[in-house]
Order: structure tokens, then sequence, then C-alpha cells
């Protein structure tokens, strides 16, 4: 079996060799830069499994760098890595495309079992065959097969992994409601409360590349989820 390869960027000289050797030791690939752009060159030139990423990080920010990679790979699993807390900066890693999310100072223990379940669930979600490929949305077309939303006779556009998966399951449950636990568990394998703000941010998303049906609403249903509403 190959390893795992993973794509380590850390500023800190010190802790960048105390994660590689630690991760090494689990078994998996280590390719460790120090800085943001050597980060991207890295990514643009090599095929990993995930990425890690510092978000303080010299001449490209840990964000930009996400946003760069997402630019080229929409499914590499991607975690950061941060001396921060904020809320703010977490709803921001989540815009971005980040699957998860750890703050500065935390064990070994936590990101190696962070990092086998982000693994986990990005090898779940590759595996689903769905019967329906295509779908009828209003004056939308959606093919999940190629992640493609297309409106009327329009290009389209492409969607990224996650909100490909969660259009799916709405069109799975057309004027019926989705409940938050199952999108969660299906798209994110778990129901915390920071997985949770990030999957508010991708209903955001499809609102808006919706917004051309004004028969199409997704809505809000209090303590249950959400519905994609098509109106007659």
């Amino acid at each position: 079996m190959k390893p795992i390869k993973i794509l380590l960027i850390e500023d800190d000289p010190n802790l960048g060799y105390i994660l590689q050797e630690s991760l090494e030791l689990q078994e998996f690939s280590i390719s460790l830069c120090e800085d943001g752009e050597a980060g991207y060159s890295a990514f643009k030139k090599g095929k990993f499994d995930l990425v890690l990423i510092d978000v303080m990080l010299p001449k490209k920010d840990g964000f930009t760098l996400a946003g760069d990679i997402r630019s080229l790979n929409q499914e590499v699993p991607i975690i950061f890595l941060t001396a921060k807390s904020l809320k703010e900066d977490r709803i921001e890693g989540f815009k971005i495309g980040a699957d998860d999310y750890i703050t500065k100072p935390f064990s070994m223990e936590e990101l190696i079992l962070r990092i086998k379940a982000v693994l986990k669930r990005s090898k779940r979600r590759d595996s689903v065959k769905p019967e329906q490929k295509q779908f009828s949305i209003g004056d939308y077309f959606f093919n999940y097969e190629s992640g493609i939303l297309q409106y009327k006779s329009n290009n389209g556009k492409k969607l990224t992994h996650k909100e490909s998966e969660l259009l799916y399951l709405f069109c799975q449950h057309k004027n019926q409601i989705l409940d938050r636990e199952v999108a969660l568990a299906h798209i994110w394998g778990d129901e915390s409360f920071f997985t949770s703000r990030s999957m508010d941010v991708y209903i955001s998303k499809l609102r808006k590349y919706l917004r051309e049906d004004k028969n199409i609403e997704i809505v809000n249903v209090h303590g249950r989820g959400f519905k994609l509403l098509l109106k007659e």
C-alpha cells in the first residue's frame, strides 16, 4: 500500500521538524515547506492526499495559500494549524474550503486523529455512487457526476466537492426537510459546532448560485434543518 502523502506548510522550523518526525512515525509521507510560496510550488509539482497549513505564514499567508490550492484542486482535504482561536478565523477557513481547523497548542494524538478522520470522510465520500446523477431544479440543471450546475442555456458553474454533495442531498430531498444532522454526518462526518457553521456557509453559497430562479428557495426549518423548496 502506498503511503499517504501529506504536504505540511509550517514556518516554525522546530515545530515543523517535530510534526514531520511524528507523522512519519505514523507511516505518513511528509513534504515540509516553510513559507506559503514554497508550499504552493510544492503542491503544483506533487500529488498529495492531504494538506496541513499554518495560517500565519511568510510570503503567502495560509488563507491565501489555501485559496490558491482550491483553485487547482477542489477535493484535496485541507486542515489549518493556527495559534488563533477567533471564530471569525475559523469561519474564514471554512469559507475557503477547509475540512478541519486545529488550534495551537495541540497534542500529536489529537492531530493524528483529526487527520485520520478527515481522510476517512474523504474516502467515504469518494466511494459514493448515487443511482441518479442528473437533476432538474426549476430552470437549473445539475449534473452530480461532473459537479456542474447550469442555468438555462449558459455554460454552467463548476461546484466544489462539498457544494456538489450538499446540492445532491437537497435534490434527493426536494420539497422535504433535509435534517441538519444527516447532512453533517454525510458530508463532514461529525456534528460539531464548527462543522455546523461550515455547513451554513455552504448553504449561503447554494442560495447565491440558485437565485436566478425566483421559484427556488432554500428555507430554514427551525430545529430541524433546511428544505429545497420549488414553488409551482
